[in-house]
């Protein structure tokens, strides 16, 4: 059999990234009313698109119909449920990444993934996730989902064809193209709980310009509340209720939990978090309106001008962890007038949890020209797109300022910003295609300072600021002080409250001295050629130069190919090398935030490894990430039976990730590691900035990792007299492992969990039935064991707890009322299905479940939909 190529009309759309282009999709759609045409994908190769059983690499291709059978607003959601090997989880109290959740595909993270739009490199969202890999990637959720035509997830290393990024694989959204024509839809839903109420409108309308042109226009609009699946608050260190089973009544904090503190701790519960808690754990409430086009015009047979764009706003707040009373920030200071003020009885009778919100803005534009010339295809374009996420805090106060303090703050801004042309070129040889091109890209990253207040140092970082107990106070001042009961004698008056915390409680502001800006541009060419070697066998190869201002250059190569056995069955197999160089977030990133790694809070700061308070704590310089990655697979095609098996296998040198926590405390003893660290910031930063971190991290090529797994997808088709069924099997396989010793860097816990804290085996099982007027979905998710580990104590063992095999089931039913209106309800997790309990302790401060399971731990959710096409 033959492997034909499309003919040069279509080729001529595959130049760039030979993804996506308006003619072939239009050419697609038009196949796509027939029954049983292949599924088409364009990434992968750079010369004509291939089935998906045809191509050398293994690809996903999910239609627009697909993504509607998720009931989901977010892409992150849609692209979980349908790709086992797409991984991500919910992150309550983690600062940016409750609003932004960094996802995975093979266990890697999404920032070793590229994501495209129409074959065009999408731009980086502002978040870099503060622990972890450091992952910033871009926001799929600014992407909506009426705006995608379909979406192709490329399972495989292809840095040489596509550029960095792309270690673990490519995933590309075709946006639709229709130029008439539009829909609309209408979502309500919540979960079993009564929380979580979502609303979702959706629309996409299609416009002709003139002759020869369309523009195809979506929007969605999302509001969504917040859930709690948490218990009310009660630690060893303090419970808020005295009903409670965990409340001791012989602890030091039973003194501060009276009748009236109980009652004040439920009001701030009721009034600042919404709930009959004080610490809510669950989804933020979340809000955002999108909007996207896409436009092409051909300007002669063999000449097009084509556009997209996107601009998104959206908001989201949560909650941190909650603050007892007379912990180490809650603290009674004396004033100016030697007067007490006990921010307990002055400002949080009941103690206060903070919220956190983030205002994230997302716009870009895509422009370009492409066509024909003879048998060459060019294809010009350049992009820009612009990430910022705007923090928000309050309910909290800046303890050194104490009475003066505000109770809000804005912290500051993140901003990424891309700019990026590039001119790419195809050749059709009769039996090959040839490509080749070029890319220049300039990159920022801005970290903007936040208002004085929620950085400044205020008056009470240190004891006896007003000189009462130094001699340095005038006679007046003591003797007001005196006259209000200070006792210099006593270690324990107000007078000597320090070590409050410098800055908004919860997350400190970006001072002038953490804000800055990094830039850095790249150049890059390569070359790719694929074609029939013979009537079985197809072909590619791919090779790519790239050079980074703020990094060595890198040469990275791909070859892959495709046998056909039979008429059914075929055998592919690719190996490839590839890179990934830091983004400038990652290498300037700063964020100071208040966490519990012990009973009181404690300020701990992630910092650029290139910045004074990085190298004084012993940091290297960063560098590029290289891999190795090459499959070997399967495919089968017997009828209504298709078949895709495929082996993987990632290598990753130098991979980029944050180093455990180091701790400092000046009051630890003079021979422990955390005095040290503390000397050791106090020489980069100076005493006083030294004295407000209790901990500080930092980004580091810190080991070398394999992941290998094993993707297995399959689809069987029934056709009867009762109508069409469709059945499909997606599994994932996926284990990633140290390649080199990681003990420089990590904590027992943190390489414990490296290996094992996440399921090995995922899969799903849907079956679709439609029946004249009637469609039942049902969908099966499965998630193997896994084990989580917490440290307890360098003389204790890791405690160990082993989640079982959960199971989720979703059913959904479509009727169409008419041509043009469609009813939809449905439920999601069915059984209501939760993850075992965590029990060893890393889930607390009211938490029932591992937060950071990949498990959805927020039970049944049902939903109805209205969907309107005209």
């Amino acid at each position: 059999m033959k492997l034909k190529k499309l003919n040069a009309a279509i080729l001529a759309g595959l130049a760039g990234y030979s993804l996506s282009m308006t003619v072939a999709t239009t050419a697609f759609a038009e196949e796509a009313a027939e029954e049983d045409v292949e599924k088409i994908a364009v990434v992968g190769a750079r010369g004509a698109p291939r089935s998906v059983t045809s191509s050398p690499v293994p690809v996903d291709v999910l239609s627009a119909e697909d993504l509607q059978t998720v009931a989901s607003s977010d892409m992150n959601d849609i692209m979980m449920t349908l790709v086992p090997s797409y991984t991500l989880s919910r992150q309550p109290i983690s600062d940016g990444g409750t609003f932004i959740r960094p996802a995975s595909l093979r266990g890697l993270p999404t920032d070793k993934t590229l994501v495209l739009v129409n074959g065009k490199r999408r731009h980086r969202a502002a978040l870099v996730s503060i622990g972890g890999s450091g992952t910033q990637g871009p926001d799929l959720a600014t992407i909506p989902a009426s705006a995608i035509g379909s979406v192709e997830v490329l399972r495989d290393g292809a840095a040489a064809q596509y550029g960095s990024d792309a270690i673990a694989g490519v995933i590309n959204f075709q946006l639709k193209n229709n130029a008439e024509g539009g829909t609309f839809s209408a979502e309500w839903g919540q979960y079993y709980e009564g929380d979580g109420e979502s609303i979702t409108l959706t629309g996409n309308k299609g416009f002709a310009l003139g002759d020869d042109g369309f523009l195809s226009i979506s929007a969605e609009y999302v509001d969504t509340d917040a859930t709690s699946r948490g218990v009310q608050y009660c630690n060893s260190s303090f419970c808020v209720d005295p009903t409670l089973e965990g409340f001791n009544a012989a602890a030091d904090y039973a003194q501060y939990v009276t009748p009236e503190f109980v009652d004040a701790a439920k009001e701030m519960g009721r009034t600042a978090q919404g709930g009959d808690v004080v610490q809510p754990w669950g989804q933020p409430n979340y809000e955002a309106a999108r909007i996207f086009f896409n436009a092409g015009y051909t300007l002669s047979g063999d000449m097009e001008l084509y556009a997209y764009g996107n601009y998104s706003e959206s908001e989201g707040d949560g909650a941190f962890n909650y603050r007892y009373p007379y912990n180490s920030v809650l603290q009674p200071v004396r004033l100016a007038d030697g007067a007490v003020w006990d921010p307990n009885e002055e400002l949080f009778p009941g103690g206060f949890t903070p919220r956190f919100g983030g205002e994230i803005t997302d716009y870009s534009l895509v422009g370009g020209l492409k066509g024909m010339v003879g048998d060459l295809g060019y294809d010009f374009s350049g992009r820009y797109g612009y990430d910022e996420i705007s923090y928000s805090l309050w309910s909290t106060f800046n303890p050194v300022m104490m009475n003066e303090s505000p109770t809000s703050f804005k912290p500051g801004d993140l901003i990424n910003e891309e700019t990026q042309f590039q001119a790419d070129f195809t050749y059709d040889f009769a039996e090959y295609v040839f490509a080749f091109g070029l890319s220049y890209m300039e990159e920022s990253y801005e970290i903007t300072t936040g208002d004085p207040d929620s950085y400044s140092q205020g008056t009470y970082y240190q004891a006896d600021p007003w000189g009462f107990c130094d001699g340095t106070a005038s006679a007046d001042a003591l003797a007001s002080a005196l006259a209000n009961g200070l006792d210099c004698g006593d270690p324990d008056d107000p007078v000597y409250t320090s070590g409050l915390g410098v800055g908004s409680n919860g997350f400190p502001g970006y001072s002038p001295a953490f804000s800055d800006k990094y830039e850095r541009d790249s150049h890059a060419v390569y070359a790719d050629i694929s074609g029939d070697i013979t009537d079985q066998l197809f072909a590619q190869a791919a090779v790519r130069y790239e050079k980074y201002s703020d990094f060595d250059a890198e040469t990275v190569y791909k070859v892959a190919g495709f046998y056909q056995l039979t008429e059914e069955v075929g055998l592919r197999a690719s190996f490839g090398t590839g890179f990934r160089a830091p983004t400038p977030g990652q290498q300037g990133t700063t964020n100071v935030s208040t966490r519990f790694p012990f009973a009181d809070p404690v300020n701990v700061g992630l910092f650029p490894a290139n910045g004074p308070i990085a190298q004084a704590l012993g940091a290297d310089m960063l560098k590029p990430e290289t891999s190795t990655n090459y499959t070997l697979g399967l495919t089968a095609n017997y009828g209504d039976l298709t078949l895709t098996v495929d082996y993987y296998n990632i290598a990753i040198e130098d991979r980029f990730y944050a180093i455990s926590t180091l701790f400092a405390d000046q009051t630890a003893d003079t021979d422990t590691e955390e005095y040290a660290n503390y000397l050791s910031l106090v020489d980069a930063i100076g005493e006083t900035q030294a004295a407000a971190i209790g901990g500080a991290n930092y980004f580091q090529n810190a080991f070398d990792s394999v992941t290998e797994g094993v993707d297995v997808v399959a689809t069987y088709g029934i056709q009867s007299g009762m109508g069409d069924t469709t059945l499909t099997l997606s599994m994932n396989y996926n284990k990633s492992e140290f390649d080199s010793d990681p003990g420089d860097y990590f904590n027992r816990e943190a390489q414990y969990d490296f290996e094992n804290a996440e399921p090995n085996l995922r899969g799903v099982f849907s079956v679709k039935h439609a029946f004249e007027d009637l469609t039942v979905t049902g969908r099966l998710s499965y998630y193997g064991e896994y084990t989580n580990s917490n440290d307890v104590g360098s003389d204790e063992p890791l405690r160990l707890q082993t989640f079982g095999t959960e199971y989720m089931f979703d059913l959904e039913a479509s009727y169409f009322l008419s041509e043009s209106i469609t009813l939809q309800a449905g439920v999601r997790n069915l059984f209501d299905n939760y993850p075992d309990k965590e029990t060893i302790g890393d889930a607390r401060n009211g938490a029932v479940y591992l937060t950071s399971s990949l498990v959805d731990w927020q039970g049944g959710y049902y939903y109805a939909k209205f969907n309107f096409t005209f």
